[in-house]
Parts: structure tokens; C-alpha cells; sequence
């Protein structure tokens, strides 16, 4: 008798970047903007929440800019994984969340987290469900989380979104 193996799903964790130093700061590049030290101390907390929901990746994948690095290092660190961390320039804010869903279909990790930019990430969440951009499911939150998960064929399934706050307390 032969028995089918079930293709085990892929689960894509989107984190947007933690609060940074608002546009427009004088003397500070777009590009060159950091977390602020609440929003490295919140994001520290999400990352305790995720680790209390028990969130397990293979690869976390970041935007080069500082605000999306220092969000996916704090990230890995409290998550105990900083030896998966790497940047991609997909990820960098203004590309667009086709362009991402295109490089992320050629990735083999079942388990990945991408961290990076609005609109791209908040589009994505309604992307990959979809098919469709223009149409948005909810704005993902500085420090937010969406986790999707793709079993068989084009289009993932939302298993939840969380807003910072709630993953902070779930960090106790």
C-alpha cells in the first residue's frame, strides 16, 4: 500500500520595521533612519511575544536600511537565531510587493521571516491571498506581524495578523 506524504506548508512571517526617526529629520537621509530607543525597546518586546507564540524560522531576511536591520537583528537575537539573518535589497523600501512576491516564490525555506517596509509589506498581506494588489486587507502596523502560509498551489492563507501591542503583551 502506498502511502502519500502531505506537503508540509510554508509559513512567511512579514514584519514591518519598528517606530524610527520620523521623515524629514534634519540631517538624516530617508534611507539613513534608525529605530528610536522606544522603538528598539518595543520591537524587543514583539520579539518576546513571538518567542512566546513559539515562532520558529529557518531564514529572517531584512531590508539593508538601518531601521529594518536593527528591527530583524533584535529580532533574531531574541529569538536566539542571529546566524540566519541576512539582507536583500528586494526588501528596500519603495520596491513594490509584486517584486517581492517574485523573488519570495524563488525561495526554498519552509520557515521565513522578511522584514521590511510599508506600503510593500501591507500590500504583500493582500497580494499573496489575492493575486491582487489595490485592494488592502489591513495596513500592517510599524513593529506588526503578519503570518501566511502557502500548503498547495498560488495563493497563501492568512493565519493571523497581530498589531504590536498585542504581540508585546503576549511578551509579558
Amino acid at each position: 500500500m502506498e502511502t502519500r506524504r502531505k506537503k508540509q506548508a510554508t509559513m512567511l512571517y512579514l514584519v514591518r520595521h519598528g517606530v524610527a526617526l520620523p521623515t524629514g529629520t534634519p540631517g538624516i537621509a530617508d534611507d539613513d533612519r534608525p529605530l528610536t530607543p522606544e522603538g528598539a525597546r518595543k520591537v524587543r518586546e514583539v520579539g518576546r511575544g513571538l518567542a512566546a507564540l513559539e515562532v520558529r524560522v529557518d531564514r529572517i531576511v531584512t531590508s539593508p536600511l538601518p531601521r529594518a536591520r536593527r528591527t530583524a537583528a533584535i529580532l533574531a537575537q531574541v529569538l536566539g537565531i542571529t546566524d540566519v539573518l541576512e539582507e536583500n535589497e528586494v526588501l528596500r523600501a519603495g520596491r513594490s510587493a509584486e517584486t517581492i512576491r517574485t523573488w519570495l516564490l524563488g525561495q526554498p525555506e519552509r520557515r521565513m521571516m522578511l522584514v521590511g517596509h510599508d506600503p510593500a509589506f501591507s500590500d504583500l498581506v493582500g497580494l499573496l491571498p489575492t493575486g491582487q494588489v489595490g485592494r488592502p486587507i489591513c495596513g500592517l502596523r510599524k513593529g506588526g506581524v503578519a503570518c501566511l502560509d502557502k500548503s498547495e498551489g498560488e495563493y497563501w492563507s492568512i493565519v493571523w495578523i497581530a498589531r504590536p501591542r498585542i504581540l508585546r503583551r503576549l511578551g509579558g
